[in-house]
């Protein structure tokens, strides 16, 4: 007889909800907490990617990381890293190649950080529609632009995760299927499910997102949102049935992190850090335990009381 449950899934945090703090100090809280693991924003303040010594600095964030046993997701959505006037520019989209061109190699960097990290996936997305562009040119820009990175991510053995974000080019998980034919479904190119986007505009609940991405999910963002409305929200605060949507998340088999996406909290980070796991742990689906942890013994899709 078991004595303790446990959930499949493994829960991570966004270091873009703790940008006050040194990365360091935001890993060890993180471990602290009991979290598994980090979604690891590159950014001026948390492991820069543009900055000198990038191979010998991610040596050292690898290291600790290991020391905390923390997985990691690095993730590309840093707000200001490559333009300190334009939030998230430039980006795939952008008219001039040679601004298209810094985000790729962004990216690149990226794939690199996240080989040398032993990191789950990559993660990325298209960027806004810029004025004057239409959608053909600009599907065929993120074409072009993904590529390289796709092949690098093959080179590295790290997936590359295209997170659907609303207001951009790909905004739903029908433009990520459109992106995937258009570029011939490459063996690299998965899927950042980000849930409350989906509660914010997917025509389909949370849950049926969840399962209907289950083959492409690489990566997966959680917080609570409101329908109709991206704003990032504590749980609790906004209209998710959480219970639900663990359960189908952990029936896909999924092996990444699911990572907690506060960006705007940062001001209370280590608050909401700490309030963050506990609410996971009680919405998730958990399985007990044998005696002598054998896997083929817990019976899939149990529950505790």
């Amino acid at each position: 007889m078991s004595g303790h449950a446990r959930t499949p899934l493994r829960f991570g945090y966004g270091t873009n909800g703790l940008t006050d703090l040194r990365l360091d100090d935001a890993l060890a809280l993180l471990s602290d907490l009991g979290y598994d693991g980090v979604g690891l924003t590159l950014d001026h303040m948390h492991l820069d990617p543009l900055a000198p010594d990038l191979a010998a600095r991610t040596r050292e964030v690898a290291h600790r990381l290991d020391e905390l046993g923390l997985g990691v997701t690095v993730e590309t959505g840093a707000r200001y890293v490559l333009d300190p006037r334009r939030k998230h520019g430039p980006s795939l989209l952008d008219p001039d190649p040679d601004d298209r061109a810094r985000r790729v190699d962004l990216l690149l960097r990226a794939v690199r950080v996240a080989a040398d990290l032993g990191a789950h996936a990559v993660h990325c997305f298209s960027g806004i529609v810029p004025d004057g562009t239409d959608e053909d040119t600009a599907w065929k820009r993120l074409a072009e632009t993904l590529t390289p990175v796709l092949d690098a991510a093959a080179t590295a053995g790290v997936p590359l995760a295209v997170e659907p974000e609303p207001g951009h080019l790909l905004a739903t998980l029908a433009d990520f299927h459109h992106l995937r034919r258009t570029l011939g479904d490459p063996e690299p190119l998965g899927l950042t499910l980000d849930l409350g986007h989906c509660q914010c505009l997917e025509p389909l609940p949370p849950a049926d997102c969840v399962r209907d991405a289950a083959p492409w999910l690489r990566h997966v963002q959680i917080e609570d949102m409101r329908r109709g409305v991206h704003e990032h929200l504590p749980f609790g605060d906004g209209e998710i049935d959480f219970p639900p949507v663990l359960e189908a998340l952990a029936a896909t088999g999924y092996q990444g992190l699911t990572v907690v996406e506060l960006p705007r909290h940062s001001h209370a980070g280590p608050h909401f850090a700490a309030h963050s796991l506990p609410f996971l742990r009680h919405a998730a689906p958990s399985v007990p335990v044998p005696p002598h942890g054998d896997p083929s013994a817990i019976p899939e899709g149990s529950r505790t009381p």
